[in-house]
């Protein structure tokens, strides 16, 4: 520190990590407790809380008075949000109690010196809810975001999760790691997790990629429901229309490639459509948007053109390609009608909630336009949707009789379908291998994929 105190400079007093619940901020807390090698003292912001008035400014006091007399030493509060949030609100004496907290919280921050060698180091994946006293120079210097791992920081959590279990020869890292977009380390480690449950049922000495393969399926698409009966007709009807969501998202270019269709009941769905990315994904443009919205309207397309009824599954659906058009109407400027403008409706403060208080800021006669206009993304997209999948009839007949004998279909059984070729039978479950040796943790594959697109539900 007096390297730095020569020139002038002042230690950062407090570090605020802030990320999606699950990417390692409690975690890396802890690994700088363990490096920095002096005392660290951890406590949750709903500590502070208790029945008793003033006993959580109390508890702050306490606290810091006891890292003054270790210091030099760390404080790690954990989900800080809990006690850190805006004050007036005014809502009765529970959240007087906790403004109280908060303004010792602030005093105690500012009221020490930096060179008594007390660093505060906070988490929180909430942190449009936070005071802005907290935020401010002084007491929290540096915010840090713990972002969701790429494709090479999922390749090392996934390395590091797997020394803990036997692995099999086929096991390759890399290919999890570009099949797992999105996931954050608490997933991977529940994946690796899932992978070894479902070889110790199966029988297996080591786990598997095929072990890794239904673990995936599980945790993205949901639990199997192999005891729901579902009659031949029924299982026909999902099939259309999951077949309906397949093929136009494998002939729209703006859509994420199909990596599995199943109509095997999954959570509280009849049948999934699972798309993943190829590539990184940080923003999404104008033509993936549309074509996204035509691929959730195929179920309902589907139902119509080979059903001749539609059914209730397609509900969800509509409801996310809506979103899509109203996004893309009010947040993003992508219409020529209404131009680069943002319409909003939701300014509410965060202390009541994201949307309890609302403020309209846009006239009736604009409202009218932002639905017409809307009405005329979702009408357009759907006529598309119509279009393939009337030119592609023999392609959905095609998938959906190979999803009544399979049941779940993959991307090479998919790739047949739309090369017009037989569907190929889906790959034997591999054998009980040998120990596969110790992993070298250097990445090799390229780039994948974040969030993935959400798997379209019947």
């Amino acid at each position: 520190p007096s390297k730095f105190q020569n020139l002038g400079g002042r230690i950062p007093r407090g570090v605020l990590l802030v990320g999606n619940p699950g990417t390692g901020k409690t975690l890396l807390a802890k690994a700088i407790a363990g490096e920095a090698k002096v005392p660290f003292f951890s406590i949750s912001g709903s500590d502070f809380v208790e029945m008793f008035v003033g006993v959580g400014a109390a508890r702050v006091r306490d606290m810091f008075e006891q890292a003054k007399k270790h210091a030099p030493c760390i404080i790690f509060i954990d989900e800080i949000d809990a006690v850190g949030r805006q004050r007036g609100a005014g809502m009765g004496g529970g959240n007087d109690e906790r403004e109280q907290t908060l303004n010792a919280l602030l005093v105690e921050m500012d009221g020490f010196e930096g060179a008594s060698g007390v660093i505060v180091i906070a988490a929180t994946n909430r942190p449009d809810v936070l005071d802005s006293a907290l935020l401010r120079p002084g007491r929290f210097d540096r915010q840090v975001v713990v972002a969701l791992p790429d494709i090479r920081g999922r390749e090392q959590i996934l390395l590091v999760h797997m020394r803990k279990v036997p692995i099999a020869a086929d096991v390759q890292a890399g290919i999890l790691a570009r099949g797992t977009p999105g996931m954050s380390g608490a997933d991977l480690a529940n994946l690796v997790n899932e992978a070894s449950l479902f070889a110790a049922r199966r029988g297996k000495r080591f786990v598997e990629m095929d072990d890794f393969e239904s673990a995936k399926d599980k945790i993205f698409m949901g639990a199997e429901r192999r005891s729901m009966v579902i009659t031949p007709e029924d299982k026909k009807k999902t099939a259309y229309h999951e077949s309906g969501h397949a093929i136009i998202g494998m002939t729209l270019k703006g859509c994420d490639p199909v990596h599995k269709v199943s109509v095997i009941p999954r959570g509280r769905a009849l049948g999934v459509t699972w798309s993943l990315p190829e590539v990184d994904q940080f923003s999404m443009y104008r033509d993936q948007m549309l074509d996204n919205i035509s691929m959730l309207f195929g179920g309902r397309v589907a139902e119509e053109i080979f059903v001749g009824n539609i059914s209730t599954g397609a509900s969800n659906d509509f409801e996310r390609a809506t979103q899509i058009a109203r996004d893309m109407v009010t947040r993003y400027g992508m219409t020529e009608a209404l131009g680069p403008m943002v319409y909003g409706e939701n300014e509410g403060e965060v202390f009541l909630g994201r949307s309890v208080t609302t403020h309209k800021n846009i006239s009736e006669a604009t409202m009218q336009k932002v639905d017409a206009e809307m009405r005329r993304i979702l009408d357009e997209q759907y006529a598309i949707a119509t279009k393939i999948l009337s030119e592609g009839r023999d392609k959905v007949e095609a998938m959906t009789a190979a999803l009544m004998e399979y049941e779940t279909i993959d991307a090479d059984q998919i790739a047949d379908v739309m090369a017009g070729i037989p569907v190929r039978a889906p790959k034997p479950s591999t054998s009980s291998q040998a120990p596969k040796p110790p992993q070298d943790a250097t990445p090799t594959a390229p780039a994948a994929a974040t969030p993935t697109q959400p798997a379209q539900e019947t």
